[in-house]
């Protein structure tokens, strides 16, 4: 098998991938240096929405098909709406996003989009072992995901699970200055699990039915769900459904970033860059990439303190209640929005709090579960 040689070689051309190399477009440090994007389908990578929150503008808004000012957060026995200033929150379409990354890489003449399949990445040879050649590098950005998570007994893991109809209604049937972050009015029997809401228009919205559980489930239950809630909980009769979207990503405190080596940096979900608790990557991603970008310039290894280990033990401790006791979704997450300002939520979840501002978290959230799962997790 003969093998072509790049600086760099990023296995995998998804959020991940194409933030790194765009990172590096726009630093004259990597100006012309040869950088191989290897992905086993580039040509049709999957339609998804992807969610952030930010504070004022943001380096991405170009691409920002709608964004919000306000949330409301609805459960059994609440209705909040949340008013999130100085963040907004912010919507793009995946779309969007690789087709003007992949433009934007394109022109500049450094970067290789090449369709193929990498099975093996050898750090002795500094090679990695695709099923059409091999591909030599300095060093290799690795997204790949190892299944390992699933079977280990130290981490604990839970899906976050979803299919979402953009509907489009024959008369107003949406505020569009709030979203949905929350709805458990409509629930799966004993499971954490919920529908999440973002008008687009007065006319148009994406309606997903969620959930965040240790088992999957078939498509029937998700249309169901959705046409219910439509039907039922937001009383529309007559309604189109023009796009869907459906997705699985796993919510685990498994340290995938430990896979790291002085030649191979995992990226993405296979680098721990999805927030456990959440399932959010977008704006994680963004501070990752610009953590290896410093780390490189600063000749030290690229992996270097991407992870912060405080932030993935609170994660660890909150899917480990979850992965136990399912049905006690509603209640946290209500206790989470009601007890605590979305400027205090919003820079939890971003880990920029101080052990303080993160003791009164907890405490919002207390319930005998949780000492359970932390003597779990020690033990």
């Amino acid at each position: 098998m003969w093998s072509s040689n790049y600086y760099y070689v990023i296995v995998g051309g998804g959020l991940a991938g194409l933030q790194l190399a765009l990172e590096f477009s726009r630093d004259l440090f990597f100006k012309g240096k040869s950088i191989a994007i290897i992905d086993h389908n580039l040509n049709n990578p999957a339609n998804k929405t992807w969610c952030f929150w930010e504070q004022g503008a943001g380096k991405w808004d170009d691409l920002v098909t709608k964004h919000w000012d306000k949330a409301k957060f609805i459960s059994s026995t609440t209705n909040k709406t949340l008013n999130l200033s100085p963040y907004t929150y912010k919507m793009i379409r995946s779309v969007d996003f690789y087709s003007k990354a992949k433009k934007e890489l394109e022109a500049t003449g450094d970067f290789h989009f090449i369709e193929d399949e990498i099975i093996n990445i050898d750090p002795v040879k500094m090679k990695a072992e695709g099923l059409k050649r091999g591909y030599t590098a300095t060093h290799f950005f690795d997204s790949r995901i190892s299944s390992e998570y699933l079977d280990d007994p130290k981490s604990s893991t839970i899906f976050q699970h979803f299919k979402g109809w953009v509907i489009e209604t024959e008369n107003p049937q949406f505020d569009k200055s709030v979203f949905t972050m929350m709805d458990y009015r409509l629930k799966f029997k004993k499971s954490t699990s919920f529908t999440y809401v973002l008008p687009l228009s007065e006319n148009k919205a994406l309606v997903e039915f969620t959930f965040f559980t240790p088992f999957l489930t078939e498509e029937a239950v998700y249309d169901k769900y959705l046409k219910n809630y439509i039907e039922n909980i937001l009383k529309i009769e007559n309604y189109k459904i023009t796009e869907s979207e459906k997705g699985v990503i796993p919510m685990t405190d498994y340290p995938f970033h430990l896979e790291s080596t002085p030649e191979i940096t995992k990226i993405g979900t296979g680098g721990s860059w999805v927030k456990g608790s959440t399932g959010y990557s977008f704006k994680h991603t963004e501070k990752k990439v610009a953590q290896i970008i410093e780390n490189i310039h600063a000749g030290k290894k690229p992996s270097k303190d991407l992870i912060n280990k405080r932030f993935n033990w609170y994660d660890g401790i909150f899917l480990n209640v979850l992965q136990k006791n399912n049905e006690l979704g509603e209640d946290i997450f209500s206790k989470f929005y009601t007890k605590n300002t979305p400027q205090e939520i919003f820079k939890y979840l971003d880990e920029e709090t101080v052990f303080s501002e993160e003791l009164k978290i907890m405490i919002s959230l207390f319930h005998l579960e949780f000492i359970k799962s932390f003597f779990r997790k020690i033990f």
